[in-house]
């Protein structure tokens, strides 16, 4: 099902998740509040998720958030298809001034010189806009309305790898430092995940979709 009513709008702060067009998914707690959705990771196991009932065909994503904290915990904002292409914000708990960017084109993971970063100023204590535009030719990552990165669909391996089909919006909190993880998923997220140090919460103020 496509998004129909678009441009698309949800306040998290007014203490509803909209359930005709989202679910929570995943195993951890979802809660609304004055400061928004709060996603809570308490134990081994937790990754907390809303993903939308709908998907989008190229459009523009905001979302207004701040990341959880902790040692190899993940905060995500990810585009994604049934077949595999990809469009994320990553935000590591263990570093509070950076974020990082990625694509996948049906899932190729072959080519690992995709990821970008850029510097963010305290990505856990100050809700940032966090901006996708994805269009046909060209995506484009926003920082608080600033273009952080662009990528143009004939560098991604001459089109081949470029995000091109339906996709949902999924926002989550994951432990990428599990310590069953792969030891090079534990590296990136930034070591050893200690659950004692929890809970860990990710907030999401607001959403807006133009599809």
């Amino acid at each position: 099902m496509g998004l129909t009513n678009s441009p698309y709008s949800v306040d998290f702060t007014k203490g509803t998740m909209d359930p005709a067009s989202w679910t929570s998914v995943g195993a951890g707690s979802v809660t609304y509040h004055p400061e928004g959705a709060v996603l809570t990771l308490s134990k081994k196991g937790d990754g907390p998720t809303l993903s939308t009932n709908w998907y989008i065909f190229f459009g523009r994503v905001e979302v207004l958030m701040r990341a959880a904290p902790g040692t190899g915990i993940v905060s995500s904002v990810v585009l994604g298809s049934d077949d595999g292409d990809e469009i994320d914000w990553k935000l590591i708990g263990g570093k509070n001034d950076e974020v990082q960017t990625n694509y996948f084109g049906k899932g190729n993971l072959t080519l690992y010189n995709r990821g970008g970063k850029s510097a963010v100023h305290d990505v856990q204590g100050t809700r940032h806009n966090y901006t996708i535009n994805w269009q046909i030719g060209q995506l484009t990552w926003y920082v608080d309305g600033e273009a952080v990165r662009t990528l143009k669909e004939q560098d991604a391996v001459g089109g081949l790898n470029y995000p091109q089909t339906p996709m949902k919006l999924k926002i989550g909190s994951w432990a990428g430092g599990d310590p069953d993880n792969a030891p090079g998923t534990i590296a990136w997220a930034g070591g050893v995940t200690d659950y004692t140090k929890g809970p860990l919460a990710m907030h999401v103020e607001r959403v807006s979709v133009t599809n």
